[in-house]
Formats: C-alpha cells, sequence, structure tokens
C-alpha cells in the first residue's frame, strides 16, 4: 500500500479484466478503484454489524485525490461513531421527494373534497408547488423555501399565496402522519393580509336582477340563479342539486356529505318561494339533476349567462357569490339570529357565521331606540 496523490492516480494501470483497488496507506479502507475501461474512483471500505460495506467517494478527475482522502477520513469518523454512510445515502436517495407528496395526497387527502375544491387544489399543485418544489426530499424541504415560494406567489396574487402554502401544509401535515418527516417546515409562515369584499344587494338591486332573470334566453340558468338567491347556497351545491336530495313534500333539502364543502351531512328547510319554483321545475324535469346536461352530467357553470346579467344588471361587479351574503344580509335584517342564518347557509362552525355579525348592527340600534322612546319626556 502507499499513499494515493495525485500522482498514483494518474499512473495506475487499468486491470486487463475486471477491476481492481489500491488501497491507501495512511487512511484505512480509502481507495483508488481502477476497471478495465481504465475508469477511476474513490472508495471507501468499512465494516458495519461484521458487514462489509464499499461506498463510492466520487470519479476521477471530477474529485481530486486530496479532496477524497478528506472526504473519507470524514466518513471514517462517522463510522466510528457507529454511523452507516452507505445505508444513509441509500435512504437519501429513496426518500420521498415533493412529487411523491403530491401522489400520496391525491390518493388519501384530495378525494375528500368537494370537486371543485379538488380542481382548485390540483391547479395550485400544477402551477405553484410542484414547478418549484418537485424534486425535493420531503425531510429536506425548508421553512426558506417555503417563504420563497409564498413570496414569489405574493408578487402576482397575494390571496392566492395564503391559500397555496395552507394547501402545501395540509399535505405537510399528513407527511408528519406518515412518519415522513418530524416537523412541518410550513408551519408559522407569514400571511399576506387580506381584505375581504362584501357586497350586498339593496331591495332596487334585487328588482333589476329578478327582471333580468325573466328576460334571460337561458331559462336554465335563470333558474339556478334563482335558487341560488332563495337558498344562500353555493355555486357547485345547487348546479349539483339532484331531485333524489329534495323532499318536495317536507320543503327539506338533504345534502349528502359529498356535496357539502365541510363533508358533512346537512338538512336545510326551504322557503315557499324556492318550494314553488322547485315544483314548477320537477313538473317537467327529465333526469336525476336539477340542472342536465345532454351528456348526462349537470350543469358545470353559469358563467356566461352570469356575464349577460351583469351587463343588463348594470352591476359589473356583481359576483355570484355575493347571492349568498345577500341571502345572510337580508336574514339578518329582517332580525334572524346568527345560529339561523348559519344553518341555513349550512356553517358547520358559527365562528364562520361570525363575518355577518357587524350587519346586526342596525337591526340592534332600531331595537335600543324603541327602549328609548319609553324614557319619560320622550
Amino acid at each position: 500500500m502507499q499513499k494515493i496523490n495525485e500522482t498514483f492516480v494518474k499512473k495506475a494501470a487499468a486491470p486487463e479484466t475486471g477491476n481492481k483497488i489500491h488501497y491507501d496507506s495512511e487512511v484505512p479502507g480509502f481507495g483508488l478503484r481502477v476497471t478495465k475501461t481504465g475508469t477511476k474512483a474513490f472508495v471507501l471500505n468499512y465494516h458495519i454489524n461484521r458487514k462489509e460495506r464499499r461506498y463510492t467517494i466520487g470519479k476521477s478527475p471530477a474529485w481530486s485525490a486530496a479532496a477524497a482522502r478528506e472526504k473519507a477520513a470524514g466518513l471514517r469518523r462517522l463510522i466510528d461513531q457507529g454511523a452507516d454512510p452507505l445505508e444513509e445515502r441509500n435512504e437519501r436517495r429513496e426518500a420521498p421527494n415533493v412529487a411523491d407528496l403530491w401522489d400520496e395526497y391525491e390518493k388519501v387527502h384530495l378525494q375528500t373534497l368537494s370537486p371543485r375544491s379538488q380542481t382548485d387544489q390540483r391547479g395550485m399543485w400544477a402551477n405553484y408547488i410542484l414547478p418549484d418544489l418537485r424534486s425535493i426530499a420531503v425531510r429536506e424541504l425548508t421553512s426558506r423555501q417555503i417563504d420563497r415560494l409564498h413570496a414569489k406567489i405574493s408578487m402576482t396574487a397575494p390571496t392566492r399565496a395564503n391559500r397555496v402554502l395552507e394547501v402545501l401544509r395540509k399535505a405537510l401535515n399528513l407527511a408528519i402522519r406518515w412518519d415522513w418527516i418530524e416537523k412541518n417546515p410550513a408551519d408559522g409562515f407569514r400571511r399576506n393580509a387580506e381584505h375581504s369584499r362584501e357586497r350586498y344587494l339593496s331591495k332596487d338591486e334585487y328588482e333589476r336582477v329578478f327582471a333580468a332573470l325573466d328576460a334571460m334566453e337561458n331559462r336554465k340558468a335563470a333558474n339556478a340563479i334563482r335558487l341560488l338567491i332563495l337558498t344562500g347556497a353555493r355555486r357547485g351545491e345547487v348546479l349539483g342539486l339532484e331531485w333524489a336530495d329534495l323532499d318536495l313534500s317536507l320543503g327539506i333539502w338533504n345534502r349528502p356529505p359529498h356535496k357539502s364543502k365541510d363533508r358533512k351531512r346537512k338538512r336545510i328547510p326551504l322557503s315557499n318561494e324556492a318550494l314553488v319554483l322547485l315544483k314548477a321545475m320537477h313538473e317537467t324535469a327529465d333526469g336525476s339533476f336539477l340542472f342536465p346536461t345532454a351528456t348526462g352530467g349537470h350543469l358545470p357553470d353559469i358563467n356566461r349567462p352570469w356575464r349577460w346579467l351583469r351587463k343588463e344588471t348594470g352591476m359589473p361587479d356583481l359576483r355570484v357569490h355575493d347571492l349568498r351574503h345577500s341571502f345572510a344580509s337580508t336574514l339578518v335584517s329582517s332580525g334572524e339570529t346568527l345560529e339561523t342564518i348559519g344553518k341555513l347557509l349550512g356553517h358547520s362552525q358559527h365562528q364562520t357565521t361570525m363575518r355577518y355579525a357587524h350587519l346586526m348592527d342596525d337591526p340592534l340600534r332600531n331595537a335600543a331606540n324603541k327602549m328609548a322612546s319609553n324614557f319619560p319626556g320622550k
């Protein structure tokens, strides 16, 4: 044996067959492997639990003899402490990356969400998460990388950036459950400020909307919008509604878990106006869906009719979801409690309905004024 240096590496001849390892005289197990084709690589031989292991450090000339020697010395120190460098390297190679995380998330969690949420989250992974993080091992993912992704998305879509990070954080929580990692690197990310836009229809605006619906050529879409107004339901819940979900005799909408945003069963009473509309639609119903298509599915969206309605009513800023807010606003103004409103909207948490609490100021003020009017001198 002799010291392996650059001079020795250059002079080492290729064997006639197979390969030959020249071991170093100073670092135990450190050697130069030369194949019959002349390929040269630095290796480290060692024993763990009485088993011989061979760790390939790297090829020459990409690795110099000095750099390989230093690497071998470092590995020997780890081995003396009981570590197995080759096993750790293999584990790193086999460790699941963010692309694997998406595969498992899609199989295990995505299917528990509503169809609309599934589509939305697929877009988040395809457009934001995977392009930047796909090949990174989940256990090597850092909070700094997470923050950079959030900052990148925030440059053009600050609110969307928050949603993307919430989805990634959920996936990483599942990774903890699967024993892929011990700590979630997405915890504690700094959310962008969000300013919710709340638009409530006035009595005059309601009249303009109903007048436009009477004139709308697409009667199917017109009835869908009417039902959105009369129930305060979400667009996807109405468009995917089936006759089997309705009990028209009792006036009840039995919403199954897979059609609810929170995946919980809902039993929602319908107003008399909604029942009149539904019974009239039922007389000419064809198929299981209230808003069927020629292919057997249900109406996927109402985008084009909605654009027409906004133009017809002169309300270009009106969103479909504003009908849900307006439903709650109308109930608050009539004196209904937040608990009642939450149940009609299908909220599973009282906190969600609390967003409408500020609308109760006027009814409460009116009640206070009634009390004050009874004072002497009033």
